[in-house]
């Protein structure tokens, strides 16, 4: 057989060329036969049933439209509202840092008292019957005249609360300036000393004289805001009681006193230092504008538009045109007690259809299909309410939960106007594609049996070639190749077939030599991955020997229990568990006779280098003990420079939070930054006690001493004091939930009437019953010191 005649393919009924043109060219027939008449009998069902079916895409594609348009309206709205939260959370967390710090408030009231004379001194208006400061200071402070004395100055606590209430004329100007636009910001005293102390600097006693008469002689929460004071005591009493799981508490729209404009006030109640009662509150004003701004600029279709409502159908925000539709009558002013409000309910509409809408939360964000009557046509709406973020709303009365809602209203016919236009774009677009598609079958038909005739010849003479050179490389003919000239498929299997002859021949003629080398090749690296293994299961072996003997080190250096059995004074018992081989917790009890120096951190981190820094922190803590430096500043700060120059010596950058108890003659004294210090007294009740103030992370500058500072803390007969890293209360169940200070803090208290050890025990069950089965991830470190 020659490659002539392995290239010329026969033509016969029995050849491949000629099954080859009556498959291929019969199943293209037919095809082309049954998708044309399918495809014209398709284009006349479509003319049929497109004008459903795009109405229906179109319908909910519109009402996917108006949800998402609702939904971003009322994220508008509530990212105003969360700004301006922001803002007031930010003031009251100044204010209320102030009320819990009294050492620093009152540091802070007489400097600017001093550098700021304008914000504290105030000047009695015989004519009104108050005194308030003169114009010039950021803020305007107004004192009532049932605050003032009969010299017609203030009493002493009420200056107190004026002068303590001055950093707002640090803060305000610069929350004012920055974040949302707000009119007002300012301070209300408790109800004892109600001071009002407002930024901008304005005529405020004098306005609320002219809109309010006898305000100054009544108690002022009663008067302007009956109810809300009543409702902050309640949740100092109950935090649970709260109508929404916030202290921001919202009012109603109502007329300001001052500017005239419409308002929203928005508080915050700042707590007494005890959290037991209300100490004043942190509140700022915006206008209805802002929020009317949002709304009013929704613009759907030519007509459609959005109004702002509040849960009782009271519309506090719409453009005229939307107020005409949907038939609300005019805005009146509704006067209460101290504040004016605005009233245009939904529920008095003059159209049934706005009246009856359903506000409450099962309804969010439908849609809703209602008739409305215009100029005696019922015209249909779509209606969209969407709920705002819940919020604690006052108006007249106690706090009570308020959703306010963002409606959409557009016609259903502006809406719709694009299916209209759709659907005579389908019509002409159907007489189009019947015309064409029988034009493409005709021309396919022309094509395909042209193109079949003449492909076929190529890709059969390939085929034929291919299968007389298989037939000889079966005889194992190796030599054997083929010629296929062309660049398809079919020329690609040809050049395949001469390399796999090819291979074929080589390998037939190397097998056995090449079995040899890749066995070889096997065996060497077999030996290497050998060697490779011995020397990690060596390296393993040293690294695991280092870390037993640092960690056996690290658990010597700790106090040993005859140490803590020798003091006569307190019962001392302690706890630590690493979470690796070698923790980064230190605790150490060291005595000087009478004195008895507790010491207990957390380096950050936990492996070798932790333990390292804490036997570092062990060492110098006891050469400074047998020096006798019994100054707790400056044992700390000495402390410090040692360690920070070993830290700069290993180049790492490590360092931990460190504290210390001296107990000496019924005293103790805590210095130095950790974690929160619990007392449980003899009743069982917990304090704690926040070290932040005490101290600078141990390691992290090389002067500390500025930041050091020390707090003597009663520890009498009976009183437990506990000291604990955050391994403790970081520790996490099986759910993945911490197990908590407030856990710590109920499980010390239900354990203090037994011995150190004993509570120590008892701690460390309820903690290990917490974890269960789930992994320890930080070092665990408890310290029990109780006055015998």
């Amino acid at each position: 057989m020659n490659a002539e005649s392995e290239r010329t393919p026969r033509f016969g009924l029995r050849s491949f060329r000629a099954k080859f043109i009556l498959v291929v060219g019969g199943a293209v027939l037919f095809d082309l036969l049954v998708s044309g008449g399918l495809a014209l009998w398709n284009v006349q069902k479509l003319s049929r049933d497109a004008t459903s079916e795009v109405g229906e895409g179109l319908t909910q594609a519109n009402q996917e439209y108006i949800l998402s348009y609702a939904n971003s309206t009322a994220s508008r709205v509530d990212l105003l509202l969360d700004r301006v939260h922001g803002d007031v959370k930010a003031l009251a967390g100044v204010l209320q840092g102030q009320i819990d710090d009294p050492a620093r408030q009152e540091q802070i009231g007489a400097s600017l008292a001093h550098q700021a004379p304008a914000s504290v001194d105030v000047v009695y208006d015989p004519k009104g019957g108050w005194a308030q400061n003169l114009p010039g200071a950021p803020s305007v402070v107004s004192v009532w005249g049932y605050l003032l004395g009969p010299d017609h100055r203030p009493l002493p606590a009420v200056q107190n609360e004026i002068e303590d209430s001055a950093v707002l004329d640090l803060v305000a100007p610069s929350l004012l300036a920055g974040g949302s636009s707000k009119l007002q910001m300012y301070f209300i005293g408790p109800k004892e000393r109600p001071i009002f102390r407002t930024a901008p600097y304005t005529d405020q006693a004098q306005t609320f004289d002219r809109l309010y008469p006898g305000h100054n002689k009544a108690d002022f929460w009663e008067f302007f805001f009956p109810g809300i004071y009543a409702s902050w005591q309640q949740w100092a009493a109950n935090p649970a009681s709260r109508p929404v799981a916030d202290d921001i508490t919202q009012t109603a729209p109502y007329t300001d006193a001052i500017t005239g404009k419409l308002i929203v006030s928005f508080f915050s109640p700042l707590w007494t230092r005890d959290r037991t009662g209300v100490a004043g509150t942190a509140g700022a004003d915006i206008t209805l504008d802002q929020l009317a701004e949002i709304v009013e600029s929704v613009k759907i279709s030519d007509t459609g538009f959005g109004f702002l409502t509040m849960s009782n159908g009271n519309v506090v925000a719409i453009n005229p045109a939307g107020e005409s539709v949907i038939g609300l009558k005019s805005s009146s002013d509704k006067a209460t007690q101290g504040v004016t409000g605005l009233e245009r309910s939904l529920r008095g509409s003059t159209q049934p259809a706005i009246a009856s809408l359903p506000l409450d939360r099962n309804n969010d964000g439908a849609i809703q299909h209602i008739m409305l009557d215009q100029q005696g046509e019922n015209v249909p709406y779509i209606v969209v309410l969407k709920k705002l973020n819940p919020t604690n709303l006052w108006s007249s009365g106690p706090v009570k939960p308020e959703t306010m809602s963002v409606g959409i209203v557009v016609p259903e016919r502006e809406i719709y106007a694009s299916l209209f236009a759709a659907q005579n774009s389908i019509s002409r677009a159907t007489n189009r594609i019947l015309l064409y598609q029988i034009a493409a079958i005709v021309l396919s038909l022309l094509i395909v049996f042209a193109a079949v005739a003449g492909i076929s010849k190529r890709i059969t003479a390939g085929l034929s070639a291919l299968a007389g050179a298989a037939k000889r490389l079966q005889a194992k003919d190796y030599s054997v190749r083929v010629n296929i000239p062309t660049r398809d498929e079919v020329g690609e299997a040809g050049a395949a077939f001469n390399r796999m002859a090819e291979q074929i021949s080589f390998h037939t003629e190397n097998l056995e030599q090449l079995v040899d080398d890749r066995t070889k090749e096997l065996e060497g690296a077999n030996k290497e991955i050998s060697a490779l293994n011995n020397k990690l299961r060596d390296e393993n072996v040293r690294l695991g020997a280092e870390l037993a003997v640092a960690r056996h080190i690290q658990m010597m250096v700790l106090p040993k229990a005859g140490e803590l059995e020798a003091m006569p004074q307190v019962e001392i018992a302690a706890y630590m568990r690493p979470a690796d081989e070698v923790g980064g917790d230190y605790y150490d009890v060291l005595q000087d006779g009478a004195h008895v120096k507790i010491g207990i951190g957390d380096v950050t981190g936990h492996g070798l280098e932790s333990g390292v820094l804490m036997l570092m922190v062990q060492s110098v803590a006891r050469a400074l003990q047998e020096t006798g430096e019994g100054d707790p500043r400056q044992f700390l700060d000495r402390l410090n420079r040692a360690i920070f120059k070993n830290i700069e010596r290993t180049n790492t950058d490590k360092h931990l939070s460190l504290a210390f108890l001296d107990f000496r003659d019924e005293r103790v004294t805590l210095s130095g930054q950790h974690e929160e210090v619990l007392v449980v007294r003899g009743a069982g009740e917990v304090e704690r006690i926040d070290t932040i103030d005490l101290g600078l992370p141990v390691g992290l500058e090389e002067d500390i001493k500025p930041f050091i500072a020390t707090r003597d803390i009663p520890f009498a007969s009976g009183d437990v004091i506990v000291l604990h890293t955050d391994g403790v209360t970081e520790a996490e169940n099986m759910e993945g939930k911490l197990f908590g200070l407030d856990r710590l803090c109920k499980s010390a208290s239900e354990h203090h009437g037994g011995s150190a050890e004993q509570i120590k025990t008892g701690i460390i069950d309820d903690l290990m019953a917490y974890i269960g089965t789930q992994k320890i991830h930080d070092d665990i470190t408890l310290v029990i010191m109780r006055h015998r």
